[in-house]
């Protein structure tokens, strides 16, 4: 509970309060806004993006990048509807897509983790080779033609209303939570965060976290890339083109530093509460998506400033205040 409040005081409760007022205004333009239906549309909207927010989070919480996220999902997908389309076994197909997204991870963090690459140029790397991969799959063709209980897991509600994927999110977010709070692989990820070197000094095995961290990228965003498949019912060589910069905002947004070391699943999650909003508000007043895209995108740039302007006044403030107290000290003095 204490932590509950700390949090709170900072830029949490700055992400609430700003929540609360885009709901609020939200409400104003549309009296079915909130009605349970129109919130389960506007997670099942952008389901697949918020599950791979959540593994993002630890990646850049470990002062890493991953840009190859939407793309390991467009892959996925292709991969999953080229093989059911050639007519092998629909479970192959799952099998076999599940198992690219962590290869394709997996990639990604041997050259980061063993080979000292930087993140942000590997996973540019491969964000241009996966989706080309995708198009070499799917040419200039759409395939869909899944199996019916694999489309109804997309576009139906499982428990009443709620579809498969927003359970699967709930329960990966608690997950994400318990692991990133308080396990002690959690820990490790902050502490690479923070200092790589300190880290390794200590003892952990920096490179083994990198590579287990990547490698569950590239899973999640797999099993995104699925999920799409199945909301869709079909597959092209651009699925899931552009959802990194939403990702990364989400992330971002939440307070989690694009330096590494901090950052929490609870403000990310208010983070994509807000963005999920944020977007149902301009669909209400009739902006239209490049519109969209450019005040996440603006939102983007204001997530990694903002936080940094805050701390640095918050240290500024602490230094005034030191000074000002010995200042008190000195004239005491006889």
């Amino acid at each position: 509970m204490a932590k509950i409040i700390k949090a709170l005081k900072g830029w949490e409760g700055f992400l609430l309060a700003l929540l609360t007022m885009i709901v609020i205004f939200n409400s104003t333009l549309a009296p079915e806004y909130l009605q349970v239906n129109n919130w389960i549309n506007l997670f099942e909207l952008s389901i697949e993006k918020i599950i791979v927010a959540l593994i993002m989070a630890f990646i850049i919480i470990n002062a890493e990048i991953d840009l190859s996220v939407a793309s390991t999902m467009g892959l996925t997908a292709a991969v999953l509807a080229w093989m059911n389309h050639a007519g092998h076994p629909f479970a192959l197909a799952l099998a076999t897509a599940f198992l690219m997204g962590a290869l394709a991870g997996a990639f990604n963090g041997f050259w980061i983790a063993y080979v000292g690459l930087p993140s942000l140029v590997v996973t540019l790397a491969t964000m241009i080779m996966y989706r080309g991969g995708a198009r070499v799959f799917m040419e200039d063709k759409s395939f869909g033609d899944f199996p019916e209980w694999f489309n109804n897991l997309g576009q139906q509600g499982l428990i009443g209303p709620l579809p498969f994927a927003l359970i699967l999110f709930v329960i990966l977010a608690a997950l994400a939570i318990i692991i990133l709070q308080y396990s002690g692989f959690g820990r490790y990820v902050y502490v690479i965060g923070n200092n790589r070197e300190v880290a390794r000094y200590s003892g952990i095995n920096v490179r083994r976290i990198k590579l287990i961290l990547f490698t569950f990228s590239g899973l999640i965003s797999g099993m995104a890339g699925i999920l799409f498949a199945a909301r869709l019912g079909a597959v092209r060589g651009d699925t899931a083109l552009g959802f990194e910069l939403d990702i990364i905002t989400m992330v971002l947004l939440g307070g989690v530093s694009i330096f590494g070391g901090s950052g929490s699943i609870f403000g990310v999650l208010l983070s994509i509460l807000i963005i999920l909003n944020l977007r149902n508000g301009m669909s209400l007043l009739n902006l239209t998506g490049h519109l969209q895209t450019g005040v996440i995108g603006i939102l983007l740039i204001l997530s990694v400033l903002l936080p940094n302007l805050a701390q640095r006044v918050q240290e500024l403030w602490r230094r005034r205040r030191y000074r000002s107290s010995s200042g008190e000290e000195a004239v005491q003095m006889p």
